[in-house]
């Protein structure tokens, strides 16, 4: 946890150093505040105290976590005011304020329960939120404040609602990023619907938003009901689908089309196939899905009767990286604008198909809980299965973050450009690479872990060569000699994903677009 927190504090020093503003001396105190605190959470989570059951086995994850959404909006803020786009540059104080919110509104939960009192934290933990919040009170706007407080509300409610129905299903830390990210979405969506402008807005994100909060919105509608009813009879599996058929034809398509004002299908269908670039995408991605099938259904034949406890390896797990890249690579490389809106529909499909898994719904739950129960891992605790759900995010997110506003020539200067790639990557190539050849060859361990002094240099040396091939083959990629800088990011994130207990293929990427920006 040590090394874990002092590779974070680098990389919050080197945006601090990078920006150096009031925002960043907050992302500073934020940093030490949460440092402290996470302590106290580890220690609940050891002896038992915490309000919610959360993911064993690992960490509270609170320093590495906390840190995301404001060193986001932070870099987003930077990278909008140096384009002159006030918008935007305002969106991003809005984004780190909100993070920073969330934050101490944790760090005060597990100060108040923890006994007794640690009196050193909360000293810490009030001198740090009496700085941000001074700094919101002389940066923010009447009509900003109340948007962070709506954020911090909405999570406050779906965290209550979400921890108590899904034990174990994340760290203090991963809660904080999946659902402030939810929330976040949430509140995007509820603020452009009540303001809705025609022609104003890209209909790209506005698919997204909806997209992410009607699938959320379903699960719990659905978890709620299914409280007082058994899921796994016919009658209900009738009505999961009838109910998911009005949900969305009759609330998410509505709300589409107000906020994109044309039928949400014609749309989408034009917009898939457009050029002949796209329709051949398609196919080759058609190709990979199904190929991935394969992989699925080939493990589960070699499973015999005799060994049902048999668990896929790290390699065949790695499979998936693998595929995943050669699935957004020529994305990336022809047209970013399908790939997010590609990557919006499989992520719904993968949720709704993890609910159909969940609450066996008639006729294929029962069929994915044995198919995919060979692919657990000692993080898929809880009751859903969200590793293939985070790598997805993991190698989406830089792409649906991508400031495009910002860039009026389709990508930043510098080490910017790669931001896209940053899924691809920390994920994709690090992760994998670090994870095969540390199983496979790996010798000399890092000091408390289970992670491989090889495996990480060769992540490393694999990400390096994969920076040069994206400039070989992405001519819009021009690093103007900011080489040093990727390495000393790629380094980092690698030396992160060797130390940390959380979700390696939610943060990693996030922390390297955080660098690149």
């Amino acid at each position: 946890v040590l090394v874990e927190s002092l590779i974070v504090f680098t990389l919050v020093l080197s945006v601090h150093a990078a920006v150096w503003d009031r925002f960043s001396w907050c992302a500073v105190a934020l940093a030490i505040q949460a440092f402290y605190t996470q302590f106290k959470w580890d220690r609940l989570l050891q002896l038992g105290g915490a309000v919610f059951q959360f993911r064993s086995g690992a960490s509270s994850g609170l320093l590495p976590a906390s840190m995301v959404i404001p060193l986001l909006g932070i870099a987003m803020r930077e990278r909008c005011r140096a384009a002159g786009i006030v918008y935007f540059e305002r969106f991003g104080v809005v984004v780190a304020s909100s993070g920073m919110l969330l934050t101490l509104f944790l760090s005060v939960i597990a100060v108040g329960i923890t006994k007794p009192v640690p009196t050193n934290t909360c000293i810490l933990t009030g001198v740090a939120g009496s700085v941000i919040i001074y700094t919101m009170k002389h940066s923010l706007t009447v009509s900003e404040v109340i948007e962070v407080l709506e954020v911090l509300l909405i999570f406050v409610y779906l965290s209550m609602i979400l921890l108590y129905l899904l034990p174990r299903c994340f760290t203090p830390g991963e809660a904080l990023l999946v659902l402030g990210g939810v929330s976040f979405v949430l509140n995007q969506l509820i603020k452009r619907s009540l303001n809705v402008i025609e022609g104003r807005g890209d209909p790209i994100d506005f698919f997204l938003l909806v997209a992410v909060v009607g699938v959320v919105l379903l699960g719990l509608f659905f978890t709620v009901l299914f409280l007082f009813m058994d899921s796994g009879t016919w009658i209900s599996s009738m009505f999961f689908h009838m109910m998911t058929a009005v949900l969305g034809l009759g609330v998410i398509m509505p709300w589409l089309y107000r906020l994109i004002q044309r039928n949400p299908l014609f749309w989408l269908l034009q917009f898939l196939f457009q050029t002949q670039t796209r329709v051949y995408l398609l196919v080759y991605w058609t190709f990979l899905a199904a190929s991935a099938c394969g992989v699925v259904f080939y493990q589960n034949a070699k499973r015999t009767s005799e060994s049902k406890k048999h668990q896929a390896s790290t390699i065949t797990r790695k499979y998936f990286h693998l595929l995943v890249v050669a699935t957004y690579v020529p994305g990336l490389l022809y047209d970013r604008q399908l790939l997010h809106v590609a990557a919006v529909l499989c992520l719904a499909v993968f949720l709704f198909l993890e609910y159909i898994r969940y609450f066996r719904i008639k006729p294929f739950g029962q069929t994915l809980r044995h198919l995919l129960s060979l692919f657990l891992d000692e993080r898929d605790s809880g009751p859903l299965i969200l590793t293939h759900i985070y790598l997805l995010l993991g190698m989406s997110l830089p792409v649906w973050l991508f400031p495009r506003s910002c860039a009026p020539k389709g990508t930043l200067p510098g080490a910017g450009a790669l931001v896209p790639y940053s899924g691809v990557l920390a994920v994709g190539v690090g992760d994998t690479v670090a994870s095969v050849f540390g199983s496979t060859m790996g010798e000399i361990k890092w000091p408390g872990t289970k992670k491989t002094f090889e495996g990480t240099m060769t992540a490393i040396f694999a990400q390096i060569i994969a920076v040069a091939l994206i400039l070989i083959f992405d001519s819009s990629v021009d690093l103007n000699s900011s080489y040093a800088w990727i390495l000393a990011a790629v380094s980092l994130v690698s030396l992160l994903e060797a130390y940390t207990t959380q979700i390696d293929n939610l943060l990693l990427p996030l922390y390297l677009q955080i660098m690149f920006m």
